[in-house]
């Protein structure tokens, strides 16, 4: 079934639902008081590169850098957006 959507389409709704989720988790974390609860969704790793890469070839410099900051609440963005795609 996989096949039949296409990888671009997965990797869309995944990050797209990532995307939504952490929105969500730093808005929801930012509304509540400092604290626990306040920690649990809006804190999460940074996976990425730290710090970027550049490579000089002396007539071009090019930088690279990807960063990701997951939060409980883009983790169940992902599994929702999941669950949307295998309905659809």
């Amino acid at each position: 079934m996989a096949a039949q959507r296409g990888i671009g389409l997965i990797l869309l709704v995944v990050i797209a639902g990532l995307v939504v989720g952490s929105l969500l988790g730093e808005l929801l974390g930012s509304l509540l008081p400092s604290g626990h609860a306040q920690d649990l969704i809006s804190r999460g790793p940074t996976i990425g590169l730290t710090p970027p890469a550049t490579v000089d070839l002396r007539f071009l410099a090019m930088t690279f850098g990807v960063s990701l900051k997951v939060n409980l609440v883009g983790v169940v963005g992902v599994v929702l957006a999941a669950v949307a795609l295998r309905r659809l």
